[in-house]
């Protein structure tokens, strides 16, 4: 995708009326999605097997991340793209939720197309907004970003970035946790 027709799409994502509501799952202190929705809870930093997903215009290098439940796996997110992309895992309901929330991220510049500008805000209505949940990580151009977490259940839930445009050009995968 090129460089001005992802600006265009990101700039009618973010020109897009959204209907904002209270999603309280992401309001829950564990982040996008409550520790059971998201089969496990956040692990040591930097620890698990390795698991390295690269992110381009708009795809994850892989289609589908298989792991056992009661493993720790720590994600390494790479961005080889020209743009902002996210690493973030949720049931495809909570996933959905959180977009309008990314586009509310942009549009009040806590983020840009290529960078993170802040992950955390006031917003003009006195409500708090961040990014800071254990289980998603923003990754700009050329830059790494590691989510360290260990699954406890089996279930299937959904990769995304949920970055204005991107979910909807394709950038998403599935996460699959088998049992032991």
């Amino acid at each position: 995708m090129s460089r001005l027709a992802a600006l265009t799409l990101l700039a009618a994502a973010a020109a897009t009326p959204a209907i904002l509501v209270p999603a309280p799952a992401l309001a829950s202190p564990e982040g996008h999605g409550n520790n059971a929705q998201l089969l496990g809870q956040p692990a040591a930093r930097g620890t698990g097997r390795v698991v390295r997903i690269e992110m381009t215009e708009n795809a994850y290098s892989v289609p589908r991340i298989q792991v056992r439940a009661g493993e720790t796996i720590r994600f390494v997110a790479v961005n080889r793209g020209q743009f902002l992309h996210e690493f973030s895992f949720a049931p495809a309901a909570v996933a959905a939720a959180h977009r309008p929330e990314m586009a509310r991220m942009f549009e009040h510049g806590m983020i840009t197309p290529e960078r993170v500008v802040s992950l955390t805000m006031t917003m003009p209505d006195g409500t708090r907004m961040d990014h800071t949940a254990p289980n998603t990580v923003l990754v700009e151009p050329g830059k790494t970003g590691e989510i360290s977490w260990r699954f406890t259940r089996a279930g299937t839930i959904e990769i995304a970035c949920n970055i204005p445009g991107h979910y909807e050009s394709g950038m998403a995968a599935e996460l699959v946790v088998t049992p032991r």
